[in-house]
């Protein structure tokens, strides 16, 4: 952590989090934009319950920066395709850059990202578990998108993706076809802003 930031034991030996300031300053939000929403959203909520009630959205993953000409998702990458230089890796200044980052004005859409992102954020998508399958088919699995999860979350030890509502019958066919080589009703969690990036589903 210290060589990715430059901050260590020393600076932070004596500080806390103030919960008071934290609850003041999330109550409001509409929804909560994070750069890893996956691994912040875990984090927030384990701290603080406040964060569980709020709609989430990732700027990392539910933008296809590739597709609008970016290098690629990493903050660094998006502020150099935007113009601008940035070096520091602290907390806030990270989220002042990324502000300006999500002002951008895609070329290929001509809205800023935000827009993008708050479209992405309002659709459901649904978490497809492909339960029991075969271990020397997990390649076909991960070429096809699908991430592990070992179970230690109460979760299925299984894999999964994450699809948009359209694209279930197509997974589906995927999986009957390629994995099980049967009919098959998989698992299947509907999940909103509410619900995506938390380990309660």
């Amino acid at each position: 952590m210290t060589a990715l930031t430059g901050i260590t034991d020393e600076m932070v030996t004596g500080h806390r989090f103030h919960d008071a300031a934290i609850t003041a300053f999330v109550e409001g939000a509409v929804i909560v934009i994070a750069h890893n929403s996956g691994f912040d959203r875990k984090f927030a909520e384990r701290y603080w319950p406040l964060f569980e009630h709020k709609a989430w959205g990732c700027s990392m993953s539910e933008i296809d920066w590739r597709k609008h000409g970016f290098a690629g998702a990493q903050l660094g990458y998006l502020l150099n395709g935007a113009g601008f230089f940035h070096q520091a890796h602290r907390a806030v200044d990270d989220c002042h850059a990324l502000l300006e980052v999500l002002d951008f004005e895609l070329p290929t859409t001509g809205s800023p990202a935000l827009a993008l992102l708050l479209e992405t954020a309002r659709k459901a998508t649904l978490r497809v578990w492909a339960e029991q399958s075969a271990f020397d088919l997990k390649d076909s699995l991960k070429r096809r998108g699908y991430r592990w999860n070992d179970g230690s979350d109460g979760r299925p030890k299984s894999w999964f993706i994450d699809v948009d509502e359209t694209a279930l019958e197509d997974e589906i066919a995927f999986l009957k076809t390629e994995i099980y080589g049967r009919d098959v009703e998989p698992g299947v969690r509907r999940l909103t802003a509410f619900t995506r990036f938390s380990n309660r589903v």
